[in-house]
């Protein structure tokens, strides 16, 4: 008799799919502008940079929490509790009098985010046979992308033609209609937990959790090598994206459109080319995908290191979203697959929050680098770094032949679900 196949799509992640792709509409509408919208508020380069960096602790704070309520409670649960914190982040973006007042924004933003991301990427996993892992996170990955191609162009046109406080109340509205659909999604879910009388979680579970992770994390294997390999790799971009607006704007003379434009550029090539590039991760291995996406980003920031205009700027950031179209399915997969299933949605937070707490001072080094030095220094060091760690990801990313059993979801209609594509909301 044949196993029963496991369909792509459950009604439950389509659903749950309309809301991320709305509330990151909303959150892609001013996270390339927000550098532009601190110095709109008051804050020079370097204010800049120390906002970055503390709104880097915040993170910490929730990743690790959020993705162990996530296995423990349910992953709509910890999404509902997340997306409430996030709609006070839009509040407070709105209200704000000064720079420092924004803060509190990211720090809401950032528990919807650790709530919400770890669900997103187990999700997927436990859903997928994991032959085919890498194509359905591809696949995925392109319908999610949508809200890269509409957000930020959106978010430039409305910050240039009515100003940022308008921009902020579009976003709070579209972020509020995915929060009541996730609530609305929550209650359905908490009902049919408490008919499967699932496990409370505990401290005790925590704990345990925890030091099984720290094994897996300290075990010389694949995953350790993702944890160092993403934490340098994590350091070096910090020291370079967050004053991005400010270069091309300050400048280069970009205006508010056109960097929005090119988040959009980016986000129809990740778009057009990760459900190609999850086969090609399925078919030839994980680290085809991750070393031949990092080549191609290093390509970008060379070609950005050298423009001077948008159209310089746009082959750069198609360049960025080849790269992404290749990396993003085939790290969610490499993650999935060394990992136990009952500690996805913890894995996928506390990667985030380990690689956020090594980066954690970047932002500021960056803006000191850029005012000590000049303002293309801090892009240079992501170029080397990437270049370096090339040949290391080629070596240690290399599954066994059977890493782990093929496994399928445990249901077409799970109670109980968990993704992200690189960042959720």
């Amino acid at each position: 008799m044949k196993p029963e196949k496991v369909p792509l799509f459950t009604r439950q992640l389509t659903t749950f799919l309309g809301t991320m792709i709305l509330a990151n509409i909303a959150f892609n509408m001013y996270q390339s502008l927000l550098p532009l919208y601190l110095q709109n508020l008051g804050a020079n380069v370097e204010q800049v940079g120390l906002f970055f960096t503390l709104a880097a602790i915040a993170p910490l704070a929730f990743q690790i929490l959020g993705g162990w309520l996530s296995d423990s409670i349910g992953r709509l649960q910890a999404i509902a509790i997340g997306s409430l914190a996030g709609m006070v982040g839009y509040v407070v973006y709105i209200l704000a009098p000064t720079w420092q007042w924004v803060l509190l924004s990211v720090a809401a933003t950032a528990m919807a985010t650790s709530f919400v991301a770890p669900s997103f990427q187990a999700f997927i996993a436990e859903q997928s046979a994991e032959e085919n892992r890498g194509r359905v996170y591809g696949l995925i990955e392109s319908i999610y992308m949508v809200v890269g191609i509409i957000g930020p162009p959106l978010g430039g046109i409305l910050a240039d033609r009515l100003g940022f406080k308008v921009m902020f109340l579009t976003a709070a509205l579209l972020y509020t209609i995915a929060t009541v659909g996730r609530v609305l999604m929550a209650r359905r879910a908490r009902q049919q937990a408490a008919a499967a009388q699932t496990e409370r979680p505990t401290l005790t579970g925590l704990k345990q959790s925890l030091l099984t992770m720290a094994g897996l994390l300290v075990s010389g294997g694949v995953l350790t090598w993702i944890l160092i390999s993403d934490g340098v790799h994590d350091i070096s971009f910090s020291l370079a994206f967050q004053l991005e607006p400010l270069y091309m704007q300050n400048l280069m003379g970009l205006s508010y459109t056109q960097i929005g434009w090119l988040s959009s550029i980016s986000s129809v090539t990740v778009m057009l080319l990760t459900g190609p590039g999850g086969w090609l991760s399925d078919k030839k291995g994980e680290r085809v995908g991750i070393v031949g996406g990092f080549l191609l980003i290093a390509a970008g920031l060379a070609v950005f290191l050298r423009s001077r205009a948008f159209l310089g700027f746009a082959v750069a950031w198609g360049l960025f979203g080849v790269g992404q179209a290749l990396i993003n399915p085939a790290y969610d997969a490499l993650i999935s697959k060394v990992v136990p299933s009952h500690l996805r949605g913890m894995a996928f937070g506390l990667f985030s929050t380990s690689i956020g707490f090594i980066s954690l001072p970047a932002p500021y080094l960056e803006a000191l680098l850029w005012e000590r030095f000049s303002p293309q220094t801090p892009f240079y060091v992501p170029l080397v770094v990437t270049l370096a760690l090339l040949p290391v990801m080629w070596v240690k990313f290399k599954l066994p032949v059977k890493s782990l059993p093929s496994t399928r979801g445990e249901a077409v209609e799970p109670v109980v679900g968990q993704i992200q594509p690189a960042s959720g909301n």
